[in-house]
């Protein structure tokens, strides 16, 4: 019987490629090793997850004053933003769905960002919700 060798980390990677190889994975802790191939310590995936979480009114004043401010030159309060354990939702009017593709994709590179709801609506747009199917239930932000 033969093994494969143990997954590993480098030191010097940045966190974020350690939790998306153990978010890939499906492990709780890796290895973490130096140049030469030595142990040097082991992440957790709570390790990793203090270096991103951010208390939900930082998260909040980061979109609305460097997102929509700073980045798109909306006026802060242009759009809803509401936080909820990391998932954000946005929700208002925009000019166009440019606009609101953009805010989406920037909101979702905040760090502490989990998700992004998508609210937004632009002029003329019809946005339609289509019933689940018998027997499911609304994905969960978790």
């Amino acid at each position: 019987m033969s093994s494969a060798p143990a997954v590993t980390v480098h030191a010097e990677e940045a966190a974020a490629d350690a939790a998306r190889l153990m978010a890939r994975l499906g492990v709780e802790r890796l290895p973490v090793v130096d140049e030469e191939e030595r142990l040097v310590g082991i992440v957790t995936r709570r390790d990793l997850l203090r270096v991103f979480l951010r208390p939900d009114p930082e998260i909040r004043r980061r979109i609305r004053d460097e997102v929509l401010a700073d980045a798109m030159d909306l006026p802060p309060d242009a759009i809803d933003v509401h936080v909820l354990d990391g998932v954000v939702t946005l929700a208002g009017r925009l000019r166009r769905r440019s606009q609101a593709s953009m805010l989406r994709r920037l909101a979702e590179r905040v760090e502490g960002v989990v998700a992004v709801v998508d609210r937004l609506s632009v002029p003329g747009e019809v946005r339609t919700t289509r019933p689940l199917p018998s027997g499911t239930s609304a994905p969960r932000a978790g």
